[in-house]
């Protein structure tokens, strides 16, 4: 097959050693307590992107509201924690991410509570270090307690409907029970009162101008044996077995909060805003993709024959060069997580001239670099369709239904609180 790259390449990659990799990591280089315990959250959780950004949005609200408590910058996200006079805020913040990670993950125990030990031995003893940690124990207790039923559990699938045009089938990663995750569209979001109010619009019908041109895109770029540009061949690697929505916009929210010197209280408020959006993008999307339950480029290309548009020809070798999730493709997920956070970051940080390194031990070798969060989206788009995995109006669709979220969240939660009403 021939490809027909798009007109230019949007990072620069490098491949350098994995001990520089290393070096360059942001969790290497100790930033506030913050940070530090949003890097230990992300070394920390194992689970599936979805549950990965629930937990993470728990985690960070929590380290948000015992913050919160003591400093009261912003509107409080529980309102029931309370603090007394002298309590440390940075004991607090490492208690609650402690509390919340080791309850969930009792496995990494040892190296949680190793990490707390570091964080408090840098404060000093006495009643404001040992009132934070009471405060930060608070936070997390009222956060896991508000998210004891919240659906997450247990897993929910739906078995694939008939085998008609437009409609997801099975694909190779598929166990038996089906479509994976179902109960992720229904999980009780973070941020937004009901995820259905930011439903993606339909997707393209399978006769139109659109669906054939981006058909035409993902079948020419996207399988397994397609002659990619190194660099898009680069990108759909990481972000498919590197760099989940979760992985790169908590550790790109770390680098550049460290960079522009964001206050503890700031660092705790513009990380809880991230994962909140991360999360709600996700349920939202779920929402979506099971409503509209549109098949996937590698079923679209085998049976492109009966899908009605005469300028479609059928591939029944076509494989995705990377293997598609146990779902239905439109909206993407990817898309609509990355949409939301790349919103939220832009809103706190500015929308360019920044300096971002993203590497992935997954992928050894390759370093991405970004001066703006819009690149790195635009990079998460190739990536999935040069990945085979996703049409690219899968991806607008996505992008455009995690910013509104992301906007919903950012105009509505943890708002500053004005100086002259404290």
């Amino acid at each position: 097959m021939t490809s027909t790259p798009r007109a230019k390449k949007r990072s620069l990659l490098r491949r350098i050693a994995p001990a520089v990799l290393l070096l360059l990591s942001p969790a290497v280089a100790r930033a506030d307590v913050v940070l530090d315990w949003n890097a230990i959250m992300i070394q920390t959780i194992a689970a599936n992107p979805f549950a990965t950004q629930r937990y993470t949005a728990i985690t960070q609200l929590a380290v948000f509201e015992a913050v919160n408590a003591i400093v009261g910058d912003y509107e409080p996200y529980l309102g029931t924690i309370t603090a007394p006079p002298g309590a440390s805020a940075e004991a607090a913040a490492a208690a609650a991410a402690h509390a919340v990670l080791s309850t969930y993950f009792p496995a990494k125990a040892l190296e949680l509570d190793a990490a707390l030990a570091t964080s408090l031995a840098a404060i000093p003893d006495g009643p404001g270090k040992d009132d934070g940690i009471s405060v930060g124990r608070a936070a997390a207790a009222a956060m896991i307690a508000l998210r004891a039923n919240d659906g997450a559990t247990p897993p929910a699938f739906r078995p694939a409907g008939p085998a008609e045009p437009g409609r997801w089938q099975s694909t190779p990663s598929c166990p038996a029970a089906g479509a994976t995750n179902l109960q992720w569209a229904t999980l009780t979001p973070f941020g937004v009162p009901d995820v259905r109010a930011f439903r993606a619009e339909p997707p393209p019908r399978l006769t139109s101008d659109r669906y054939r041109r981006d058909y035409l895109e993902v079948k020419t770029v996207g399988a397994v044996d397609s002659v990619r540009p190194q660099d898009r061949t680069d990108v759909a690697r990481m972000y498919a077995a590197g760099l989940s929505p979760a992985g790169w916009a908590n550790w790109t929210a770390r680098q550049v909060a460290f960079a522009q010197g964001r206050s503890l209280s700031e660092n705790a408020r513009g990380l809880a805003l991230l994962n909140m959006a991360l999360n709600d993008a996700s349920v939202a999307v779920f929402d979506s993709k099971f409503l509209y339950d549109f098949w996937r480029p590698e079923t679209a290309i085998h049976g492109a024959a009966t899908d009605g548009n005469t300028r479609t020809e059928p591939d029944s070798a076509f494989v995705p060069f990377i293997t598609a999730p146990c779902f239905a493709s439109y909206p993407s997920n990817h898309g609509t997580a990355s949409g939301a956070a790349a919103f939220i970051l832009e809103r706190l940080y500015g929308k360019s001239h920044h300096d971002i390194s993203l590497s992935a031990p997954s992928v050894p070798g390759v370093m991405l670099h970004y001066s703006s969060f819009r690149d790195i989206v635009q990079d998460v788009d190739d990536a999935r369709v040069y990945g085979g995995i996703h049409f690219r109006f899968d991806q607008e669709a996505g992008g455009k239904q995690g910013r509104a979220i992301a906007e919903y969240i950012y105009e509505n939660r943890l708002r500053p609180v004005r100086s002259d009403r404290r």
